[in-house]
């Protein structure tokens, strides 16, 4: 049996006036939780305080609408987060541009082109396990909460489950969302659960 060496809650962001319109938004000042997203996260605490479950440490990616959301939760906790540079895919001349607006521009492929002063995805992917990689090796033993970005979210399940950069998009991890992963010596991880919105 596989000897567990952290479990980690992926809690993505509320949602903003950019999420709901499908802008591609790489700022970590702008922009922060609209009110809807204020709820989802409320609804995030509603659940997380049915489960009874205690919580090791809060960390909180750095951009505004993911500190505001980490916020919320700790204050249910009674616990300070801690922000680490687990920051969103960086897509240059695209941030600021609407989703559907570059598939009808660059097809399907776009998922897979680095834009002008951004991040190509595998550099991104290499980031955001780097960074999940130190996290487990400081919380041996440890349940943890990781509010951020659906994008970090996306290349933390595609790692687990061995996904294709392709594929990779095929996740679908909305604003408000909760997925758990287990973490396991010999380098094995487990997704507990994925994408799942509190009523």
């Amino acid at each position: 049996m596989f000897k567990r060496k952290c479990k980690i809650t992926f809690i993505t962001h509320g949602a903003t006036v950019h999420s709901l319109d499908g802008i591609i938004s790489d700022s970590e000042k702008y922009p922060k939780l609209n009110e809807f997203g204020e709820e989802e996260i409320e609804k995030v605490c509603e659940y997380l305080k049915k489960r009874g479950v205690a919580y090791d440490k809060i960390y909180t990616s750095p951009s505004a609408r993911c500190t505001q959301s980490a916020q919320i939760i700790a204050k249910l906790f009674k616990k300070k987060t801690t922000t680490i540079p687990l920051s969103a895919r960086k897509h240059g001349d695209w941030s600021g541009q609407i989703i559907t607006d570059l598939f009808d521009e660059y097809g399907p492929d776009v998922i897979l082109k680095t834009p002008k002063g951004g991040e190509a995805l595998s550099v991104f992917n290499k980031r955001v396990a780097k960074i999940i990689e130190g996290l487990i090796e400081e919380n041996l033993g440890n349940r943890i909460i990781v509010v951020t970005t659906p994008d970090v979210v996306q290349a933390a399940i595609a790692q687990t489950l061995n996904f294709t950069d392709e594929n990779q998009f095929k996740l679908l991890i909305k604003t408000g969302s909760l997925t758990q992963i287990s973490y396991f010596e010999e380098g094995w991880s487990s997704v507990i659960y994925s994408d799942y919105v509190p009523l």
